[in-house]
């Protein structure tokens, strides 16, 4: 992960709980990823700076739960709905076993 940075690449997680293992590493270790073990107790909420994860594919999450609003700190909420609404519109699947959406920071709106 640090080459890939180092190089300009961007970093793709897979998942939130990905998401939030990267973030937690980052922020135990100024912002760099090292090996190791732990655990994490990490909430990303509004106003969370990412610090690793530049793209994210995760599922659709239900309502008004904490991977919901993982992905709209990640992505910003206005721009998660509107994806919502076409998953919806197009029959897409929702929860664990459905379908998925790759979001990506550096693309806006």
């Amino acid at each position: 992960i640090e080459a890939a940075r180092g190089e300009g690449r961007p970093i793709l997680a897979v998942g939130t709980t990905a998401t939030r293992t990267l973030e937690s590493v980052a922020a135990g270790h100024e912002g760099r990823i090292v090996a190791g073990t732990g655990v994490t107790e990490l909430v990303i909420t509004p106003g969370h700076r990412f610090a690793v994860v530049d793209v994210l594919l995760t599922n659709f999450h239900l309502p008004k739960s904490s991977l919901l609003m993982l992905v709209c700190s990640f992505a910003g909420r206005e721009r998660v709905l509107r994806g919502y609404q076409r998953a919806v519109a197009e029959g897409y699947r929702f929860y664990s076993y459905g379908d998925c959406m790759l979001v990506d920071r550096a693309i806006s709106g």
